[in-house]
């Protein structure tokens, strides 16, 4: 059967689960490098980028998003790879496609922040253009359902980005997500949710946040934003445990070194799968229609997504069951007198 598409879904009523992350997983596993976050992998070893694909449909997530970020011209030339810049976007493309249409999910394009935008500087604003522009065709080329232009810091780069996935998209819906830093507004000065709904009304089918932010310090700003657009909103945050004073994971300070985190210790900042529940949830209550998890994602977190919003992908199958653990079960056979110390022990310390 014909995959439903994106708007017909929202016209339904659905809410659409997206799995991102890839970079930060690919470098957790060992294929590919902190600092530089160019998608290599997608050349180097497709085979790994189709399994995680797969890996994430198997977790819940409606689609399958095409490897393509920071997988864009600059980000070629700054590693000096820029020849293999075609090959990289086809092959991340083919790849999405063949997974979506074996796992009948949907398949997005994805074009990013451009690392070189400054509205200051002419020149700048012409290569952005050229970079999205060769990105969205050959998304358009090769079959994506929709494209997701994400993680601009500027609202300037975010409108030029949606211009361009108009001009240049063919009709494709397109999603336009915002990275929100640390300060109460994008880099140009403009409230996050003053700047979604510019975006609505400038032709954006999807608007919302993505990146920078954990759960804890993107919903407050989701909230604003839910009241000020009345079209599909999109909730992405990174994985980590961000706090008012550390608001952005670029700020969380390693305890142990005082050291920025980010990124190599951020693992030690990671949400428990509760509170990755608790946002599903809180996405839920508000009426978020794209929901996932950005840079720190993982299978494990997508299935609590999943869940929350009544789904049981394949992954269901292995949720967590304690009453079946041997030793904290409702038949549990180890010696009664072990569980039996250690509840004496942890009740001890917590009175």
């Amino acid at each position: 059967m014909p995959t439903k598409g994106l708007m017909q879904r929202f016209a339904d009523k659905e809410t659409v689960l997206v799995a991102e992350g890839y970079l930060f997983e690919f470098e957790r596993r060992g294929y590919l490098k902190a600092g530089s976050f160019v998608p290599e992998v997608v050349i180097e070893f497709p085979n790994r980028v189709k399994d995680l694909h797969e890996e994430f449909v198997h977790a819940g997530s409606d689609v399958v998003q095409a490897f393509t970020y920071y997988g864009h011209r600059e980000k070629m030339r700054l590693i000096g790879k820029e020849h293999l810049l075609e090959r990289l976007n086809v092959d991340a493309l083919k790849i999405a496609r063949e997974v979506a249409d074996a796992t009948g999910t949907l398949m997005a394009g994805n074009i990013c922040n451009t690392t070189l935008y400054d509205k200051s500087k002419p020149e700048t604003i012409e290569q952005t253009e050229k970079i999205f522009k060769e990105q969205i065709e050959w998304a358009v080329q090769y079959g994506a359902d929709f494209i997701i232009g994400e993680t601009y810091l500027d609202f300037g780069e975010a409108e030029l980005a949606l211009n361009c996935m108009k001009k240049y998209g063919q009709g494709l819906p397109a999603v336009v997500n915002l990275a929100p830093p640390a300060i109460d507004s994008t880099c140009d000065g403009v409230p996050y949710d003053v700047a979604c709904k510019k975006l609505e009304d400038l032709g954006a089918d999807v608007v919302g946040l993505n990146c920078s932010r954990g759960p804890a310090t993107m919903m407050p700003i989701m909230r604003k934003i839910r009241k000020t657009c009345s079209g599909p909103i999109a909730a992405l945050p990174v994985t980590y445990r961000t706090t008012p004073e550390h608001p952005m994971m670029q700020s969380l300070i390693d305890p142990d070194t005082n050291l920025m985190a980010f990124p190599e210790n951020l693992p030690a900042f990671a949400c428990s799968r509760y509170q990755i529940r608790d946002f599903a949830k809180e996405c839920k209550e508000i009426g978020v229609e794209m929901v996932g998890l950005c840079c720190g994602n993982a299978s494990h977190y997508m299935r609590e997504v999943a869940e929350i919003f009544g789904r049981k992908p394949p992954a269901s199958k292995y949720s967590t069951d304690m009453s079946l653990h041997y030793m904290y079960g409702s038949k549990a056979h180890f010696s009664k007198h072990y569980t039996n110390d250690y509840k004496k022990m942890y009740q001890s310390k917590t009175e």
